[in-house]
């Protein structure tokens, strides 16, 4: 059995890397999509994990295929369309290392998965399903991931999610937010940004007390350089973010959702009967390996091992 299997984007990040000798911008080309870098950072912690996905027929698809293997990723469910090309996002980074995003999605492999493609056996045989928004912008992908967490839930499995808002990639905000609202209805743990809360309206204090009221068992908001929130059905409380010299954000928040995740499986016990202390200890576990990461470059590649977690927490 695999303790977690993700669906969703899996894309090539074009992250800036300087300039050639006549000003023009050079790219890095970086394995990533938001499930995939979640999935490694599990993985990273010695995590069974498993990815469903679809790339294209193309260099970028079998470069994906080849990277999240060797981050420890089960790749059977990762799908090769030819008629499509993968999908890929061009990265712009502030001077604070904060991101933004532009999409060559028109269509994307990622939106072409179909129900018809999805391996049931993996969403059978899996302790927690993870899925996030952006694998429902568009059809075919919607109803795949609609049927797998449906599979999923039937078959026992926590489901876990992550929004993942990008604006330029849903045609309507109201879509965006209406997919946020059907994904806090479904899932047992959730990890939500700052940002993606606004959409809804609320205060964080109301967001939590209707997602455990309504079934939800552990939130995470994340809030950036400030810090996280978590509420669980036994505490909350807000952890302040690590101090670092920041230099690249993209991914951190997967990282730290992944993280989390970890922490929370190795304490064996439901989710709703873990303690403030747990939570916190999870909280914390995270926060410093998205703090790490965003002193590097790229997601996958910047996720820190538990040694150097640990080494990290030492020292802060």
């Amino acid at each position: 059995m695999y303790d977690v299997t993700a669906l969703g984007e899996l894309l090539i990040d074009f992250t800036p890397g300087g300039k050639d000798s006549v000003g023009n911008p050079v790219f890095s080309a970086i394995p990533g999509g938001a499930p995939a870098n979640f999935l490694a950072a599990l993985a990273r912690c010695g995590r069974k994990c498993a990815m469903i996905a679809k790339v294209g027929g193309d260099f970028f698809g079998s470069m994906l295929r080849e990277r999240i293997e060797s981050a420890g990723v089960d790749s059977r469910g990762v799908l090769s369309d030819p008629d499509v090309f993968t999908t890929l996002a061009f990265v712009t980074l502030s001077e604070t290392g904060e991101r933004s995003f532009s999409f060559a999605r028109k269509p994307g492999a990622d939106t072409c998965l179909r129900p018809e493609d999805l391996p049931e056996t993996l969403l059978r045989d899996t302790k927690v399903f993870h899925f996030g928004t952006l694998s429902m912008t568009d059809e075919p992908a919607k109803s795949a991931t609609l049927r797998a967490i449906a599979l999923a839930k039937e078959a026992g499995a926590i489901l876990s999610f992550d929004p993942n808002y990008r604006a330029p990639l849903w045609k309507r905000e109201e879509d965006a937010i209406e997919a946020i609202r059907f994904g806090l209805s479904q899932a047992d743990l959730v990890k939500i940004s700052d940002n993606e809360a606004e959409l809804l309206e609320i205060s964080y204090e109301a967001l939590a007390e209707k997602f455990l009221q309504g079934g939800g068992k552990v939130l995470f908001i994340t809030c950036g350089s400030e810090g996280a929130w978590y509420f669980g059905k036994n505490g909350s409380g807000f952890l302040p973010a690590f101090r670092v010299a920041t230099i690249d954000t993209v991914g951190a928040g997967d990282i730290f959702g992944g993280s989390a995740l970890a922490q929370l499986l190795s304490f064996e016990k439901p989710l709703e009967a873990l303690s403030k202390d747990e939570l916190e200890k999870a909280v914390r576990y995270a926060s410093a390996a998205a703090a790490i990461s965003t002193t590097r470059h790229g997601a996958i590649p910047s996720i820190p091992s538990p040694a150097e977690v640990e080494d990290f927490l030492n020292q802060n």
